[in-house]
């Protein structure tokens, strides 16, 4: 299931200028993944919080979560392309 994904990604980095080998996005590969599971945990936690009638306060603030720059969504819930962050807008 997750070997296609990481196929995926490896394909797109692998086309970036100056990779040679996996060895040359390993780092930024690793990072991609650490911040879609914090942001999964956070949703996570907020849910849960709300459900229990807490506050919860997130780790990073809102224009940095991955819901934000990664994959923004439009008035319809759906991923909003126009405002997607891609290529060297994420640098």
């Amino acid at each position: 299931m997750f070997e296609q994904a990481f196929k995926n990604i490896d394909d797109i980095l692998w086309k970036e200028d100056g990779c040679g080998t996996e060895l040359d996005y390993t780092e930024q590969t690793s990072w991609l993944l650490f911040l879609k599971y914090l942001d999964d945990l956070e949703q996570d936690r907020a849910m849960e919080a709300q459900l229990e009638g807490r506050q919860y306060s997130f780790i990073l603030d809102k224009p940095f979560r991955w819901e934000n720059w990664a994959a923004p969504k439009g008035a319809d819930g759906q991923l909003d392309h126009n405002k997607a962050m891609t290529g060297d807008d994420r640098r």
